[in-house]
């Protein structure tokens, strides 16, 4: 088999370590699955979809994704960031498109994988994620508001699809008495997820305070809305149907999930691999093992998936060290598809919104925000307009914007710290030095910057000859060597020499092909040290004024 090919592919080599980690894989799996269940629950719902749609996504990509992703320790499954993409869609689609969606979303992010373009995500700057994340929690909290002010407002039609601006709208139909009791189950969640860590950290407060909510809810008779009932197995699989006006009406949405999907499950194998002493990973493999785990959660009617950096955060924390804990934390889940589908039907909606809530509060970390802010206007700059995008229109956009703004900025760093600087003649000065101009080029030299230093050059007047040094230029690109070759000729044309030093060997070449070597009057003309450069310019000044 290709070489290329298999290391897309599972082997036992994933399993290595397993001898020695399997007891702390199994406690990772356990406890992993504890706090995802909430989580599930409570996406499929915020998504317009279903628990059940959620627990089926953890459940298939979870073990699909641990089994063929890149990552040793990620927990995929569905996520916040996902929800807020999937919204809209299930608003002008309806639920049906989702499962659509999911598959066309898989397979691209499976090609991307086998295109090998893992790598792209390491391009986008970190104040780019970390405003796309403060957007994506404010939209996650906004969006769990109508199911805490009416039992009716939830996922209304004549809502908008803009979270911030559904929230607002499902303000105006507040019913105050459901309102007080919805607010109330909240209060109990947050209290439970503040509080139960603080006893003993191996308590899921999320889960602690989804059972308070439920059994008081049954025991005073609130008049919460529910889950409702849920399936006691795994739906039948089912390939999703397809026709030509769907597949055009959905690519779109399917691109968008596509791209947020390679995005979300990059990062969060990357900050996995930073945890702890897990092993590096393959983002390649990873986009290969989130596109099949999307594939098949939509065979059984589930949504798209991707790593979860807070759930793959507790695998590791909990000391998972192989791939055995992700799916130990899917079987959990469907242990509780199997065998206590009744009890969690009975979970009210407004305590799954608590849960939410806080999972979106602890998303945004205050010091990194200062950090960003009081960094430099230009990461500033981008963090802010990624947060306020996201918010505000699509979150794929956002990143696209956030990329370009802090590109931009990056660029305009780049052409401010290319220098060419005019140097003396050093040593004991000879009578023509004045005739000699060294200069010398720092940094780097693209397009960005090459007017400007060629205006800069071109300034020079009454001298002989020229000596560029190039041994402190960083980086060159085909515009800034075409510039040099151009400028080389325009100095020559006006009479005077042009000597170049110090080529370094990686920009040789590209010199060589672009043609600033072939502008020069004579290969002579080129010099690996400085004194040996002015000595040549000195003769030809001496042979111009004896000529004059």
């Amino acid at each position: 088999m290709n070489l290329r090919v298999r290391t897309l592919l599972p082997s036992r080599a994933d399993y290595a370590g397993l001898a020695r980690s399997w007891r702390g894989d199994l406690v990772a799996g356990v406890t992993v699955g504890i706090v995802a269940l909430p989580l599930a629950l409570g996406f499929g719902v915020s998504a317009g979809l279903s628990a059940e749609a959620g627990l089926v996504t953890a459940v298939v990509a979870g073990v699909l994704a641990a089994v063929f992703g890149g990552s040793h320790v990620q927990v995929s499954g569905p996520t916040g960031a996902m929800v807020v993409v999937l919204v809209p869609i299930v608003a002008t689609r309806g639920p049906g498109a989702v499962v659509v969606v999911t598959l066309l979303a898989g397979i691209l992010v499976m090609l991307a994988g086998v295109l090998r373009l893992g790598r792209a995500v390491s391009f986008i700057p970190w104040p780019v994620i970390e405003g796309f994340t403060l957007g994506i929690a404010v939209i996650i909290f906004a969006q769990q508001i109508p199911a805490l002010v009416s039992p009716h407002v939830a996922g209304a039609s004549e809502h908008s699809s803009n979270a911030i601006v559904a929230a607002v709208q499902a303000v105006t139909d507040l019913d105050p008495a459901y309102a007080a009791w919805a607010l109330g189950a909240v209060g109990i969640v947050v209290v439970c997820m503040w509080g139960a860590p603080r006893l003993h950290r191996g308590v899921p407060g999320s889960l602690v305070g989804i059972v308070v909510v439920a059994a008081a809810a049954l025991v005073v008779g609130a008049p919460l809305a529910r889950i409702g009932a849920l399936p006691g197995t795994l739906p039948a699989p089912a390939v999703p149907a397809i026709d030509l006006s769907s597949l055009t009406a959905l690519a779109a949405p399917a691109a968008t999930v596509a791209a947020l999907a390679a995005i979300e499950s990059l990062l969060s194998a990357r900050v996995a691999a930073s945890l702890g002493d897990t092993g590096t990973y393959d983002p390649d493999r990873e986009l290969v093992g989130q596109g099949l785990a999307s594939i098949g959660s939509s065979l059984f009617g589930g949504m798209p998936a991707t790593g979860a950096i807070a759930r793959t955060a507790v695998n590791v924390r909990s000391g998972a060290r192989s791939r055995l804990a992700a799916v130990t934390h899917a079987v959990v889940l469907l242990l509780v598809v199997l065998a206590a589908a009744g009890p969690v039907g009975h979970i009210p909606l407004a305590a799954l919104a608590g849960v939410l809530m806080v999972t979106a509060v602890r998303m945004v970390h205050v010091d990194t925000v200062r950090a960003i802010l009081r960094s430099t206007r230009a990461d500033a700059v981008a963090f802010v307009a990624t947060a306020v995008i996201t918010v505000s229109f699509d979150l794929i956009v956002a990143v696209v914007i956030g990329v370009a703004f802090a590109g931009f900025f990056a660029l305009r760093g780049m052409s401010q710290a290319s220098q060419v600087r005019r140097e003396d003649v050093r040593g004991h000065t000879q009578p023509g030095d004045e005739r000699i101009a060294i200069l010398r080029f720092d940094g780097p030299l693209s397009f960005t910057s090459a007017d400007r230093v060629s205006a800069e050059v071109d300034a020079i007047r009454d001298v002989s000859v020229v000596i560029m040094r190039m041994s402190q230029l960083e980086l060159v690109d085909a515009t800034g060597a075409h510039m040099l070759g151009e400028l080389t000729q325009a100095l020559e044309r006006r009479g005077i020499t042009v000597l170049i030093k110090g080529v370094q060997p990686r920009h040789e070449e590209l010199f060589r092909s672009v043609g600033v070597l072939a502008a020069l009057r004579h290969h002579n003309h080129l010099f690996a040290d400085l004194p040996s450069a002015i000595a040549h310019a000195r003769t030809h000044v001496q042979r111009e004024t004896a000529t004059a």
